[in-house]
């Protein structure tokens, strides 16, 4: 009825205008029909739990695609620095290819995590608060994956972390970490290594996780064709 009425006004106003005269009516009508209701506080804590489901989608989709991890150099998990020099010395005696193997079976296995970390964040988003909302839409570029980082990282790693060991398993990544290991504990007068591969794992996984998301929440805020509902438009427009 809004719109009907006001073209039927500009109608009836246009046969007596000049040329500067229908410009400003123009004007005028855009405005009005273009006004939008103020945003409330539930509209912004939907627009940014919206954003956050759609960066961790895509994020989560990105890294469990096959070489989501292992050809993304963001997020690629290298061999334990910790054991670097593991690495090293296995490579000096013609074990690098068995190496090489086990950082791909490492990779592997953040990428078979992956597909079960979406459910596990987006539980993790419904406790957001409306005022925590409000400071993270005026917060940095990404306010809100920092956010989610500080209040979910230990409850994401307590659950995350069988998922990855599963993962980790299933693709042999800890039988080829343990056994380089292993070779490598049997070389005279160096230091022995922990072959226990799960705590490095869960945390450079979940990491890269969070890397992907804060990319897709910073493409957000700044590209108004990455917002894709009328309601992300909205909210990050207000900024």
């Amino acid at each position: 009825m809004k719109y009907v009425s006001i073209y039927i006004i500009s109608f009836l106003i246009l046969a007596s205008c000049t040329a500067q005269q229908l410009q400003q009516a123009q004007k005028t009508v855009g405005d009005y029909l273009n006004e939008e209701t103020p945003l409330t506080s539930g509209d912004v804590a939907s627009g940014l739990k919206e954003a956050l489901v759609q960066g961790i989608t895509k994020g989560s989709n990105s890294a469990s695609q096959l070489d989501g991890y292992f050809k993304n150099p963001q997020i690629k998990i290298p061999f334990p620095p910790d054991a670097q020099n593991v690495a090293d010395k296995l490579t000096a005696i013609g074990l690098g290819g068995e190496v090489d193997k086990f950082v791909m079976t490492l990779n592997r296995g953040a990428e078979a995590a992956a597909k079960e970390a979406k459910p596990i964040f987006v539980t993790a988003i419904t406790s957001m608060t409306i005022e925590d909302a409000w400071d993270i839409l005026k917060g940095e570029p990404n306010a809100a994956t920092e956010y989610l980082k500080k209040t979910t990282s230990a409850q994401l790693t307590t659950k995350f972390k069988p998922v990855m060991k599963n993962s980790l398993d299933e693709v042999n990544a800890t039988k080829y970490y343990g056994d380089l290991v292993n070779k490598y504990n049997k070389i005279p007068f160096v230091q022995k290594a922990n072959p226990d591969l799960d705590d490095y794992a869960t945390q450079l996984a979940i990491d890269g996780l969070f890397t992907l998301i804060a990319k897709e929440e910073a493409n957000i805020r700044k590209d108004p064709l990455a917002r894709t509902t009328d309601l992300l438009k909205r909210v990050f427009s207000s900024q």
